[in-house]
């Protein structure tokens, strides 16, 4: 079964995360910094190796819900990888993806936080994908927190 790839498109770094092959959790992958790299050469060759049949890019609505200056730096990004690769590619919701990868990373010293920043924002941008692809049902829950017993 093939694999899901998230981005968390920046103007300096791009974050990248990949699921696990039923496509239920994600994790960070990598970082490609726009600089020393070919952003969309990286991007093709990870699609490749990790088997990936669909990209997921984080679209960074405002907070009021409009499309601003960087959502259009990201969609000009998205029709160029759609030239390149064979695969579908899915804009997803990235508001406050950032601030949640902050929070996961409070732990770690600030060199190591910004070294990995990116990848686990693109990590939780492709988690709220794939949490949509399999929501969990109320009545799921109520079983696993109260298992029927024989």
């Amino acid at each position: 079964m093939a694999r899901s790839i998230g981005l968390d498109v920046g103007n300096r770094r791009i974050g990248v995360a990949v699921s696990d092959t039923l496509k239920v959790i994600a994790r960070p992958l990598d970082v490609i910094d726009r600089k020393r790299q070919d952003a969309l050469q990286s991007i093709n060759q990870l699609v490749k190796s990790q088997l990936a049949d669909e990209v997921i890019v984080g679209y960074p609505w405002n907070a009021d819900g409009s499309a601003g200056s960087q959502a259009r730096q990201v969609e000009a990004f998205v029709a160029q990888l759609r030239a390149l690769l064979d695969v579908p590619i899915h804009l997803c919701d990235e508001r406050y993806s950032t601030g949640e990868a902050i929070e996961i990373l409070e732990t770690r010293r600030r060199k190591d936080r910004v070294a990995h920043e990116d990848a686990i924002a693109a990590a939780v941008i492709l988690q709220r994908y794939l949490d949509q692809l399999h929501p969990i049902e109320s009545d799921q829950l109520e079983e696993e927190d109260h298992p029927a017993t024989e």
